[in-house]
């Protein structure tokens, strides 16, 4: 993970990450964050338990009350909060699984749903050899990534990239990141914050 913040200061980048309660268990992972944190990049919770809000078969129905995901929402934002950052103002739903209740009870707590673009596999790096077919090997992300672009372009995309994933993927995308930050700043593309979207 510290390649994240090193390619983020090489090519002042803005970067925005979403943290659960299990990631903030992890004392190099809380000081990695604390210095991003002083280096001006969001921090924003994901859910304290990471819980599956609805159905995969059926999103408009839910598996959890509304107490239980204010209750967990708080616990993550405790927290963050932490860690040093106070102005939280911005939520990604775990999983980016969620329905029309999840974006009320989100706008009731003030704050913004955020997920990533459509049509990129930058999400898929979470996978790892053992699920077969639905594995992606950064290499094959990179090259869809590019792909899409040169076909659709990517103005005001949001890129999701994950910075925990399973000790089964020794191939982690985001060691990837100084280099696609470098092929889409070769390719005129500007690098925002969320608030600048």
């Amino acid at each position: 993970m510290p390649s994240i913040s090193k390619s983020l200061k090489r090519h002042k980048v803005p970067g925005s990450f979403f943290v659960t309660g299990k990631f903030l268990e992890d004392e190099p992972s809380v000081q990695i964050l604390k210095a991003l944190i002083l280096d001006g990049h969001y921090v924003g919770p994901h859910s304290d338990k990471h819980l599956l809000y609805s159905p995969w078969e059926n999103r408009d129905s839910l598996l959890i009350s509304k107490e239980e995901y204010n209750e967990d929402l708080t616990q993550n934002i405790i927290k963050i909060n932490a860690l040093g950052m106070l102005n939280i103002d911005k939520f990604v739903a775990p999983f980016e699984w969620y329905n029309k209740a999840i974006g009320s009870w989100t706008q009731e707590r003030g704050l913004q749903l955020i997920n990533l673009t459509p049509g990129l596999r930058t999400a898929a790096d979470y996978t790892y050899p053992e699920m077969g077919s639905r594995y992606m090997s950064s290499d094959r992300i990179m090259e869809q990534l590019l792909s899409y672009e040169e076909k659709y372009g990517m103005q005001g995309f949001i890129v999701l990239i994950h910075i925990g994933t399973d000790a089964r993927r020794a191939d982690k995308f985001y060691n990837r990141l100084d280099k696609l930050i470098t092929e889409l700043k070769n390719k005129d593309y500007k690098f925002v914050t969320l608030d600048e979207l």
